[in-house]
C-alpha cells in the first residue's frame, strides 16, 4: 500500500487582534500571507494563512483571530510549540531582529545534538521556536521584510505534550505512516517523511496541568495526504481505531477529515491540493478577501463585520 500520510500539512491556532496577527507573522517573522478568507464555520471571523511563496504543505500556519476572548493555557493534551526552520548562519540575525521588535526569547539551546533552538511567544502567548540548521533545503520567502538568506523555510517540527507518549505514538505509527526516528529524555520524535517540516515531537509531561483552549493556543494540526483517494483510505483506518473521524469537509483549498487523537489533540487529514492558487494568481496570493462560492452572496455583510486589515512590508525591514 502506498503511503497515506506524507507529513505535516498545516497548523491552525487561535489569536486575538487580526491586525496585530498580520503585523507579527507577515511583518516580524516575514512569512507570506498566502490567503485571507474567513472561518467557514464562523463567517464573522477571519482565517489567515501564512507560509512560503507557494503556500506549500509543511509551511502553513493559520489563524482564527477571534478578538477579545479568554486566553488559553499551555499544558498536556495540546500542541504547545510550533517550530520554524531557519539557516544556521541566521542565529545572530534573528536574535537581533527579535530584540528590535521587543520579543523576549530564551537563550539558545541544543536539541538532539545537532539542532540549535530558541523559544519565544507571539503577542497572544502562542509557543514558537526557531531551529537553526542546514539540513533544510527549501527556499525561504524572498519577497518579504526578511532577507532571503535568513528567511523562514517552513515548519521544522511540532511539539505535543502528553501524559505518556504510547497511545499517540501507536496512532502515528500504526495508522498514520510515522516512524520513531529519535528520542532523548522525555522527547520522542516521529516522522512520516524524515525531512524538516514533518517532525512530530511528543513530550511526556505527566506533572504538567492539562492545557486549555483559547487565545494563544493551537486549535489543530493537519497532516498531508496526496489526494481524495488516500484521504478516504486514511479515514477508514482512523475509523477502525474507533476515533470517530468526521465526514470529508470541503475547505476550498483542500478537503479535510478531523478526529481527536488519544491524548486529546485535534488532528486533521488534509489533501495536498488543489492549493491556494485555485482562486488567486500566485503573485497576488493573500491580497484580497477570498470567499468560497457558497458564501459569496454574503460578501457585503461579511465585509461589514470583519475589521479592515493592511500590511506595509517597508515597516518591518
Amino acid at each position: 500500500m502506498s503511503q497515506l500520510i506524507t507529513g505535516i500539512h498545516h497548523i491552525t491556532a487561535i489569536a486575538g487582534d487580526a491586525q496585530k496577527n498580520i503585523d507579527f507573522y507577515a511583518g516580524i517573522l516575514g512569512l507570506r500571507l498566502v490567503k485571507k478568507t474567513v472561518n467557514f464555520d464562523a463567517l464573522e471571523v477571519y482565517h489567515f494563512y501564512y507560509g512560503n511563496e507557494q503556500g506549500l504543505p509543511g509551511s502553513i500556519l493559520t489563524f482564527f483571530p477571534y478578538g477579545n476572548i479568554q486566553n488559553g493555557r499551555h499544558g498536556k493534551g495540546m500542541l504547545n510549540t510550533t517550530t520554524f526552520s531557519v539557516p544556521t548562519a541566521s542565529l545572530a540575525y534573528w536574535q537581533q531582529r527579535l530584540k528590535k521588535f521587543n520579543i523576549n526569547y530564551k537563550p539558545a539551546q541544543e536539541r538532539f545534538g545537532s539542532e540549535v533552538v530558541i523559544y519565544f511567544e507571539d503577542m497572544d502567548g502562542l509557543g514558537l521556536e526557531l531551529v537553526f540548521n542546514d539540513t533544510d533545503k527549501r527556499p525561504g520567502y524572498a519577497h518579504g521584510p526578511v532577507p532571503a538568506e535568513y528567511a523562514i523555510k517552513g515548519f521544522y517540527n511540532a511539539e505535543i505534550w502528553a501524559e505518556g507518549y504510547e497511545r499517540t505514538a501507536g496512532l502515528l505509527t500504526e495508522q498514520m505512516d510515522h516512524q520513531l526516528i529519535a528520542e532523548k529524555g522525555n522527547r520522542f520524535r516521529f516522522a512520516a517523511t524524515n525531512t524538516p517540516g514533518n517532525y512530530i515531537d511528543i513530550l511526556c509531561t505527566p506533572d504538567s496541568l492539562r492545557g486549555l483552549g483559547g487565545n494563544g493556543t493551537v486549535h489543530h494540526i493537519a497532516f498531508a495526504t496526496p489526494d481524495s483517494n488516500t484521504q478516504e483510505q486514511a479515514r477508514i483506518k482512523i475509523a477502525q481505531r474507533m476515533l470517530n473521524p468526521t465526514p470529508v469537509l470541503d475547505r476550498q483549498y483542500f478537503t479535510s477529515v478531523y478526529f481527536r487523537e488519544p491524548g486529546g489533540v485535534l488532528f486533521e487529514i488534509a489533501t495536498a491540493g488543489p492549493g491556494f492558487a485555485v482562486d488567486e494568481e500566485l503573485q497576488h496570493l493573500g491580497e484580497a478577501l477570498k470567499l468560497p462560492p457558497q458564501y459569496e452572496p454574503y460578501r457585503t455583510e461579511i465585509e461589514k463585520i470583519v475589521a479592515p486589515v493592511s500590511f506595509n512590508v517597508e515597516n518591518y525591514k
